[in-house]
């Protein structure tokens, strides 16, 4: 098993809390954006940057992405790819994205581009916050020890 971050979004409390996990566990870690993503030093842990574009980073992961692999991204369509693909897709908020959930997550984010492109103003989700990280760090480690 390894854990891929879809990391141009990833917060960085987040990606210290994979740091973390990693070395404690000794999965191995790839952090993949379009733009230099600084890293600590180990033998667990690398970033790969790949080309400016939309869902260039998305497609890397897809592609090098392996049945039972983690990934971590907030994006929807990705979070699909992957289960479609036999892996596991968790969002930084700790929510565990599943065959059962992940039609209904895409359908209501078509939705609300449906409706951000007619002109609604449709606010954003709020601030991470410390809730988020904590359930984010207990369903990485039931993850973790269920893998």
């Amino acid at each position: 098993m390894k854990i891929w971050v879809d990391a141009d979004a990833c917060p960085v409390v987040i990606k210290d809390i994979l740091f973390r996990a990693a070395e404690r566990t000794g999965v191995r870690l790839t952090l993949v954006a379009n733009q230099p993503v600084p890293v600590p030093q180990s033998r667990l842990i690398q970033s790969i940057q790949v080309a400016s574009g939309f869902d260039v980073a998305d497609n890397e992961i897809v592609k090098r992405l392996k049945a039972g692999d983690l990934v971590i991204t907030g994006d929807i369509p990705l979070a699909a790819e992957v289960i479609e693909k036999g892996g596991h897709a968790l969002n930084p908020r700790g929510e565990l994205y599943t065959t059962d959930n992940i039609r209904a997550r895409l359908t209501m984010r078509d939705f609300m581009e449906t409706l951000r492109s007619s002109g609604v103003d449709t606010g954003g989700p709020p601030p991470l916050n410390q809730g988020d990280r904590q359930s984010f760090a207990n369903q990485l480690d039931k993850i973790l020890r269920k893998l």
